[in-house]
């Protein structure tokens, strides 16, 4: 009887916890990710930069002579787990199952996050955006997240030649409270997408935005200055290898009369080329 009711566990755990999985990870597809790492640790490689020459006739051809260097990601483990006990699934007619979906599913996703964010803080940016750049552009006083620091952060960008496609703005729930408050980001003369309408701002100035709030995990944290940093980045500069994606398994335990429910995975993430990143500093 108990192995008949796992087997059902099991297929109804893994179906829920899927479909909240992926909506609990918000930065799911927005690095180079590699999957099916084998081994503890996974480089990604680097290549130079080269420059063409002029052509002399009759000549032998000048090798570029790029150069080449990897960086590597180490593997580890996380797992979400949680007991529910078999005297309860009667009771509760297998409400503690999804209510354990949402849990362990969404603690997955946030985890997964925070180890692509920690690869980001850790880190050394191409550029840095200090908090006191104001609105216009010029030096002031120490503010919030606004449209000079986002043009800065663009600039920056654009004049390291890095693409325009596959850049994001990773910012806090705070930070979008400051920078709604633009009229530029929120004048339909400036801004296609009726910021204020929704609350919400998916893309601008070539960002795809990506917001979120406080996190036991770390989040963007706040430093004792109050001075929040959020990060503008192209895909290809972050590296995240995935050793094992996320799995979930439903195991009875007879010592516990009870199912461990668990979610787990293992992954690594590294910034790969610091030039694609761009650090933007906040006050709050």
């Amino acid at each position: 009887m108990a192995i008949n009711v796992s087997n059902a566990f099991i297929t109804l755990f893994d179906s829920e916890v899927k479909q909240a999985y992926q909506g609990a990870r918000s930065l799911a597809g927005l690095v180079r990710e590699r999957s099916g790492v084998v081994g503890n640790t996974v480089r990604f490689q680097k290549i130079g930069k080269g420059q063409a020459q002029i052509r002399t006739p009759q000549t032998d051809v000048t090798p570029l002579n790029v150069t080449y260097s990897n960086v590597s990601a180490t593997m580890t483990d996380f797992i979400s787990a949680e007991y529910t006990d078999i005297f309860h699934q009667q009771k509760v007619n297998f409400q503690e199952r999804s209510e354990l979906v949402q849990v362990v599913s969404t603690s997955i996703g946030r985890r997964m996050d925070q180890v692509l964010i920690d690869s980001i803080v850790a880190g050394s940016p191409g550029t840095t955006i200090a908090n006191t750049v104001a609105e216009d552009g010029t030096s002031g006083s120490a503010s919030g997240l606004n449209l000079g620091k986002l043009r800065e952060a663009k600039k920056a960008l654009d004049a390291k030649n890095v693409p325009t496609e596959g850049r994001t703005l990773l910012i806090h729930a705070n930070s979008l409270s400051a920078l709604l408050g633009s009229t530029t980001v929120t004048s339909a003369d400036f801004n296609s997408v009726k910021a204020l309408v929704d609350g919400s701002l998916a893309t601008f100035l070539g960002f795809n935005i990506v917001t979120i709030g406080d996190r036991d995990e770390g989040g963007l944290a706040i430093d004792g200055s109050s001075d929040r940093p959020v990060y503008a980045f192209h895909r290809d500069a972050i590296g995240m290898g995935i050793g094992m994606n996320q799995t979930s398994r439903v195991d009875y335990i007879p010592e516990k009369t009870s199912f461990l429910v668990a979610s787990m995975f293992s992954a690594g993430s590294v910034m790969i080329d610091g030039e694609g990143l761009c650090k933007i500093v906040t006050r709050e």
